[in-house]
């Protein structure tokens, strides 16, 4: 009998649970279609990128919604560190707003545009933004659908040679409500395009990652029952660098898969103490995503030790890519470097979701059934942009 994420597809379908279990579970096997992906397409993508890449003041936007959106602040900072380059995140709902704040018209301008759908309102009128106000624009698109209106813009412009698509494989155009494989995916597919990483290297990395989570995706199911039982009313997660983005993203995963009956927020290790410690109480669940860099690690575990002294929230826990004694902090057992560490640690984030949204009585595939809020966005009126 099939199972996801331990529960039987009858059991998953009497809930309206059986696509987002089915797309958590998936993620390591896709990872690996992900990197054949890449590179069967290496020469290809690099013919287009390495004459921008060559231009040291080249501004790499990185933008999406959502998820998306949190994905691209996820990896910006790495990147910046990795390629010196300009490499901003900015989401396409604030681009399209006022879109003369996020571009630099006189700067040649890559413009990475990740979409699960690629039919998002804000998604296409971003991208057509950018063609509008920055002459010297190129465009790379990371979309989990083949059928998008992303996918129809690329064919239809006038210029095909200044964007290059590059499809996810089959499975990550998620038909859940929340996205999980296509953010994960979307997210190796730009660290194995922009990494500097050797074929053997990239290999190794993905299939690391991809074991591990197998792994976890078995011995956290326990652990991630038993904190959706608890009667939490509040989940923070924190992290440093790439992972204040991955805690946006996870807070997300709970703020939508519990209809918003469990409030979330994120913040920075360091910034936590900065008011947003207010949101701790004593219902509430703690999340730290530890960095395997020795510098970043020392803050790290002078947060985690300081909240779990505190003795306010319900439960502190902690991911880390280390092995350690307490029983508190789990290990994925990964000593890469942190931009690897997103994938198993959103594993757990998804995870974590999915069983509170089951806890809440709501139907993880549509926790919001009376459609105030949708799958792909609705409702949204893209205006015209006149000024110069």
């Amino acid at each position: 009998m099939q199972k996801y994420l331990n529960y039987s597809l009858d059991w998953l379908e009497q809930r309206n649970a059986q696509h987002t279990a089915k797309e958590i579970y998936q993620q390591p096997q896709i990872w690996r279609e992900v990197l054949k992906l890449v590179t069967q397409k290496q020469v290809e993508l690099q013919q287009f990128l390495q004459p921008l890449l060559n231009d040291p003041d080249l501004d790499i936007i990185l933008t999406g919604a959502g998820s998306s959106a949190f994905g691209g602040v996820a990896l910006a900072p790495w990147l910046r560190e990795c390629i010196h380059r300009n490499v901003f995140a900015y989401g396409t709902t604030e681009i399209v707003a006022t879109p003369l704040q996020y571009f630099r018209t006189n700067k040649k301008t890559l413009v990475v545009s990740f979409a699960r759908s690629g039919n998002s309102p804000e998604s296409v009128a971003a991208v057509k933004l950018a063609d509008q106000l920055v002459p010297d624009c190129y465009h790379l698109f990371l979309t989990c659908n083949p059928n998008s209106t992303l996918t129809e813009y690329a064919s239809k412009a006038n210029n095909k040679s200044r964007i290059f698509e590059l499809i996810m494989p089959e499975g990550t155009n998620d038909l859940g409500f929340a996205m999980t494989s296509s953010i994960s995916c979307m997210l190796l597919a730009t660290l194995l395009i922009f990494g500097n990483f050797d074929e053997k290297k990239a290999h190794d990395a993905v299939t690391k990652i991809a074991n591990i989570s197998e792994e976890k995706l078995t011995s956290w199911q326990t652990l991630t029952k038993q904190l959706a039982t608890k009667s939490h009313r509040r989940v923070i997660y924190v992290g440093s660098g790439c992972f204040t983005g991955i805690a946006q993203e996870s807070a997300l995963k709970i703020l939508e898969l519990t209809a918003g009956k469990i409030a979330s927020r994120f913040d920075s290790i360091l910034g936590l103490r900065h008011g947003p410690k207010f949101m701790v109480d004593k219902q509430s669940l703690v999340v730290c995503f530890f960095s395997n860099d020795t510098y970043i690690h020392k803050y790290d575990t002078d947060l985690f030790n300081e909240l779990a002294n505190d003795h306010i929230a319900t439960d502190v826990l902690a991911l880390s890519g280390q092995e350690c004694n307490n029983q508190n902090i789990l290990s994925v057992d990964c000593d890469l470097d942190d931009c690897w560490l997103i994938f198993p640690y959103l594993i757990f984030a998804q995870m974590l979701a999915f069983e509170k949204s089951l806890s809440c009585g709501l139907t993880p595939d549509n926790p919001c059934p009376t459609g105030e809020v949708n799958r792909v966005v609705k409702g949204v009126t893209i205006y015209p942009f006149n000024k110069v």
